[in-house]
């Protein structure tokens, strides 16, 4: 399995849709570096046009790859490692194709209703072909139009039990990659203690 993540800080829309470049924040460095390593994700790219918020960036994986930090807390340490900083999604698109010597296969998400492309459907291509696969996070009020629509797939929004819509970027990572690539085993498990039918 050839998957990759990004976080991308830009483009992305504020809650007025103005385009803008949004702050890293340590919790998604550390939150969804460990759901990436938790799911077998190859690589989780931080995207942000700022040096000096790469550079925040930097400081915080330069703590937790020290020696000591690896001694008192190793499964962080090794989360970490899986984080690689970019200006830019071309630059994430052109790594991957250096590392696959082919370009991936793009998936947007969007808590928008705008995507129509199921799990299911998504998790069964990936499992069944070669190619590397792409997916692709939104900070801030979620990716702008021109990501989504230059993307190959975009995925179906995450709907819950309500009309609240707003669940934060690393909730939103964790639910998705669980429902992409857990194992079958679990999803049995959980379905008899809820009570819930598999389709």
């Amino acid at each position: 399995m050839s998957v990759y993540i990004a976080l991308l800080h830009f483009p992305v829309y504020n809650k007025n849709k103005d385009v803008v470049t949004t702050c890293i924040t340590s919790f998604d460095l550390h939150d969804i570096a460990r759901s990436a390593c938790t799911y077998g994700i190859r690589k989780y790219y931080v995207v942000n046009p700022l040096a000096a918020q790469r550079q925040f960036a930097e400081r915080i994986m330069s703590h937790w790859m020290k020696d000591e930090s690896q001694e008192f807390n190793p499964t962080r340490g090794e989360a970490f490692k899986l984080i690689d900083l970019k200006s830019s999604l071309k630059d994430v698109i052109e790594d991957i194709e250096k590392k696959e010597k082919k370009k991936p296969v793009i998936v947007a998400t969007s808590a928008r209703q705008k995507g129509a492309h199921a799990y299911e459907e998504l998790a069964g291509e990936i499992k069944d072909n070669n190619n590397p696969y792409l997916l692709l996070f939104g900070t801030g009020y979620g990716l702008c139009e021109e990501v989504t629509d230059g993307a190959d797939i975009v995925l179906e929004p995450i709907l819950g039990g309500t009309e609240y819509n707003h669940l934060s970027v690393r909730s939103a990572v964790a639910i998705i990659l669980d429902r992409l690539f857990a194992r079958a085993g679990n999803a049995k498990k959980a379905d008899k203690i809820t009570g819930r039918k598999m389709k």
